[in-house]
């Protein structure tokens, strides 16, 4: 595979700290000028980052951090993406 291949996913994953309120990193990008795939990776990554353990405090409920993603919508995540989490979340497809 061609390096030059990965350009689509180096995109997604620099901006996946973007906020949808054009408040994140690196470059501050609102939620019209994110790509599609970094918004659906800032939820995935929240709510992972959200319910592992981490060496400075206990995993979060997974009920809490999906209130958490609820919470957010619409300024820290995109809100159309977040309402596709929250379905799956809910109807139980999330493992």
């Amino acid at each position: 595979m061609s390096i030059e291949n990965l350009k689509p996913v180096a995109k997604i994953v620099r901006h996946h700290h973007e906020r949808f309120d054009g408040g994140g990193y690196p470059d501050n990008l609102n939620g019209e000028l994110t790509p599609e795939g970094a918004k659906i990776l800032a939820i995935a990554d929240s709510y992972d980052a959200m319910t592992s353990a981490r060496p400075y405090r206990p995993p979060t409920d997974p009920q809490k951090a999906a209130h958490e993603i609820e919470k957010d919508a619409g300024t820290q995540f995109d809100p159309q993406w977040a309402e596709i989490f929250l379905e799956l979340f809910h109807s139980g497809s999330m493992g």
